[in-house]
């Protein structure tokens, strides 16, 4: 894009405010009059005189004014304006008025001053920092006023504002105000920056807009934060960065290079505007352009490869962007986790949504998770749209007649359980097993990937239960675990879709610390077995109460398994200090005395071989 003037930026977003009340050059007052907003609005003309000073306004709607200096200047009109001008530069100021007005300034000259189709005469105070339009018709229809204020040669921050009203005397009589008596109200106010230097011209990061998104656009900056709309992108997608390049003043940068370069092999092609982006040749591509409404578009270097890439776009050698994005690449690998236990003469939908919570933290019912990666490892979302699941072939028989994914995934997000796909089984009649693999067929290459085997089980509900703990033996402080083993009526580890129940435990000196299935022992009625049909619980031995040493035996009870008699594990408990007994005692002084004796023996046998 070409550019005339370092004002055109200014000029354009004048433009564009229109709608909202701003007057800008050539434009009609009807507008501003209808709107309400007269004796509300002061407008500095943003076109750029091109000679000696600035040109004031000569008709309503500021035709033909121009400021001289002017590097900024934002859209607004009321009471919150800033503009940014060289020391010594010339402001173009008109507005539209129903009352006598005033122009007032802190620093720096008014000179000029007209009201429009009227012949009224216009008046300043000694130091030409007021200027005063005495419209005297009480009841007058809109009129422009206009005047040129010339920045002081110092640099620093000024106001203007503008007064509009009439004042009334001590006698009550309405009078046209003077310099020394300016309109009591406050219509609007421009805070001015006079700096002696530009700051426009060169690339600053505060003003400029540089965002990833699915889709190419125009974007303008406007003051808030960028927020990129993705990062990662599914296989076959093209990602694009779209961005608007300014200087510190918010405006255009001269025409200039825009180059762009990938790593990891992906392709690119930056282009001005955002229709129709074809994908790049090649890993660097550059554009002759002043940044403004650019679109770079990002794609797979090889199709089906996956790809992390860091995207740098630079203006005239200066990086102004960087962006990591991924594609993701064709699904490469299956691997399927968190495997249950059917219930026998059950569907492939059914299955334990606890079961699942326990594993993968994803209240779904299911009896295993598949997730997709691709050739680089990263999780790939295999929703409906890319794909369908299958058993493999050979996989079913009448021990496991049907196998499926009931829910998809959702994210390629690795930490979420969304990328997970939830997957189930349909179980014969018998208990029994069977190794199984599960396919996923690319739709748009009719590619197929197959999961390692996997053991599918299928056993009856719980009918008994059993309870150990791993030591026979426990001192004061150690940790001691129990396992429970739920067997179904056949004598197969049990399934584990069907909720255990409430339970009780009772085991003297020791404390529950945590368990596989829930926060404390029996804290989940809800809660489920694992794939052998156990569930393990830890305890901490003896320190919530004082210990007494000694041999106890635990109660521990299910709901579930009509059949099931209460588990009573057997342990002995020390507490680490002296234990020891008088049949102890006596035990030792006996061993102690035979030893004796035979040592006795053995000497006197000694002494007769001697002789």
């Amino acid at each position: 894009m070409s550019k005339t003037t370092i004002f055109k930026r200014i000029s354009l977003v004048a433009i564009t405010a229109l709608t909202a009340g701003v007057l800008s050059v050539g434009t009609s007052s009807v507008a501003n009059a209808a709107s309400g907003t007269y004796n509300n609005n002061l407008q500095v003309a943003t076109d750029a005189s091109t000679q000696t000073t600035a040109a004031i306004a000569t008709a309503a709607g500021g035709t033909n004014a121009t400021s001289k200096g002017l590097l900024y200047k934002d859209t607004s009109s009321g009471l919150a304006q800033s503009a940014v001008v060289l020391t010594g530069g010339v402001l173009s100021l008109y507005t539209i008025v129903s009352t006598a007005a005033a122009l007032s300034a802190t620093g720096g000259t008014f000179s000029g001053s007209v009201t429009i189709g009227d012949s009224v005469v216009e008046t300043y105070n000694t130091a030409n920092t007021v200027t005063v339009f005495p419209l005297v018709q009480a009841t007058a229809a809109a009129t422009t006023i206009a005047s040129l204020w010339t920045a002081p040669t110092t640099a620093g921050t000024y106001t203007v504002s503008l007064l509009t009203g009439y004042q009334t005397n001590s006698a009550g009589v309405t009078a046209v105000p003077s310099t020394s008596a300016l309109p009591p109200t406050l219509g609007a106010f421009i805070t001015v920056s006079v700096v002696a230097a530009s700051a426009g011209g060169s690339y600053s990061a505060s003003t400029s807009i540089c965002q990833v998104s699915p889709s190419g656009a125009v974007v303008t900056y406007a003051g808030a934060a960028v927020v990129d709309n993705t990062a990662t992108f599914k296989n076959g997608d093209a990602a694009y960065i779209n961005f608007d390049l300014n200087d510190a003043y918010g405006s255009d940068l001269d025409t200039g290079n825009i180059t762009v370069t990938s790593t990891g092999g992906a392709l690119v092609n930056v282009v001005n505007g955002a229709t129709s982006i074809l994908a790049g040749t090649g890993t660097t591509d550059i554009l002759s352009s002043d940044g403004t409404g650019d679109s770079v578009r990002i794609d797979q270097g090889t199709a089906g490869a996956p790809v992390t890439t860091t995207i740098t776009i630079s203006y005239n050698a200066t990086v102004v962007c960087t962006k990591t994005i991924t594609i993701r690449g064709a699904v490469a690998k299956l691997t399927v986790g968190n495997v249950g236990t059917q219930k026998i003469a059950t569907s492939t939908t059914t299955g334990s949504a606890q079961w699942m919570y326990q594993k993968a933290q994803g209240y779904v019912a299911g009896l295993f998770t598949v997730v997709a990666t691709d050739s680089a490892g990263n999780v790939v979302d295999t929703n409906a749209a890319i794909g369908t699941y299958a058993a493999a072939t050979g996989s079913t028989s009448t021990q496991i007649p049907a196998i499926a994914i009931n829910t998809l995934s959702s994210t390629s997000t690795a930490s979420s359980t969304s990328s997970n796909n939830y997957g189930g089984w349909s179980c014969g009649a018998t208990a029994g097993e069977a190794d199984v693999k599960i396919t996923f067929t690319d739709s748009a290459t009719a590619k197929v990937t197959t999961s390692d085997a996997f053991k599918a089980r299928c056993a009856g509900v719980a009918s008994t239960y059993t309870v150990s703990l791993d030591k026979a033996a426990y001192n004061q402080g150690e940790i001691a675990k129990a396992t429970v083993k739920f067997i179904d009526s056949k004598g197969f580890k049990a399934e584990n879709t069907t909720a255990m129940g409430a339970n009780s435990w009772v085991l003297p000196y020791m404390t529950a610390v945590d368990s596989t299935i829930a926060s404390g022992v029996g804290a989940s009625a809800l809660a489920v077995a694992d794939a052998n049909g156990e569930v393990v619980y830890t305890f901490a031995v003896g320190t919530a109460t004082a210990a007494v040493a000694g041999t106890y035996t635990g109660l521990v009870s299910y709901s579930v398994p009509a059949l099931g008699v209460a588990g009573t594990p057997t342990y002995k408990l020390s507490t680490g200090g002296d234990t020891t007994t008088n049949a102890d005692v006596l035990k030792s002084i006996v061993a102690l005395i035979a030893s004796i004796n035979k040592q006795i023996q053995a000497l006197q046998k000694l002494i007769l071989q001697k002789r």
